[in-house]
């Protein structure tokens, strides 16, 4: 099963007021464990950049200024998008950034019937408690120490763990791993895929599958069975 954990950055909280995506960062899950393909993108807003958000996420008018335009990875976006469900805290808000934008190119908008909202499902398992993405991190024992301001792929990686968590995935509560705490956002996915698979018989591939397993990496960015 394909996922996609999805986050934007933007120049503040409503697109009706003006304001823009200026940083997309999104990561496919296979069977809810990434797998190294990701899609990521600072953008252009064509605006300025206020201080509030500024000291959210650290990117400046400056820095941003001659990054690529939306309508220029729209494409893109979908593509990398497909049909898959996508992973979203907050579902309500990024979704609504990206149709606006959608919209202004003249491309369809997402359907809001697409989006799993981590958010939600916080609020649902755990009542009464904080569900923001810090709160969930540190409920997890998630380490957050590579991240003091917002970026939205750093934080789809973030997502994307605490997303395994709110699943089940790791299934610490079991105590099937010895060692229940994340070093990094990403080292849920060997781990994930060595638990997922310590029970499978071994098998030795053959020549002409090493070789098109070589071809389909060749593709990917930095994938994790190179690491």
């Amino acid at each position: 099963m394909r996922e996609v954990v999805l986050d934007t950055e933007t120049t503040g909280l409503d697109p009706g007021s003006g304001h823009r995506v200026v940083e997309i960062g999104c990561l496919e899950l296979i069977n809810h464990v990434p797998t190294g393909v990701e899609f990521h993108h600072y953008l252009d807003p064509e605006r300025d950049m206020p201080d509030e958000a500024f000291r959210i996420h650290g990117l400046s008018g400056e820095f941003l200024k001659g990054q690529k335009k939306f309508a220029a990875v729209a494409e893109e976006l979908n593509a990398f998008l497909e049909d898959s469900p996508l992973v979203i805290h907050n579902a309500s808000f990024d979704i609504k950034f990206l149709n606006a934008e959608f919209e202004a190119v003249g491309q369809p908008p997402l359907a809001m019937s697409r989006a799993v909202d981590t958010m939600l499902m916080a609020r649902q398992k755990f009542p009464g408690a904080p569900a923001s993405l810090d709160a969930l991190c540190k409920r997890f024992d998630i380490d957050l120490t590579v991240r003091d301001k917002h970026g939205a792929l750093l934080d789809s990686q973030l997502l994307a763990a605490v997303y395994l968590e709110l699943i089940g995935g790791r299934q610490t509560d079991l105590a099937l791993v010895a060692d229940t705490r994340m070093e990094t956002p990403t080292d849920v996915v060997p781990r994930a895929i060595r638990e997922a698979r310590s029970d499978l018989p071994g098998a030795q591939p053959t020549a002409e599958e090493i070789s098109a397993h070589e071809k389909f990496l060749d593709r990917l960015t930095d994938p994790v069975w190179r690491h």
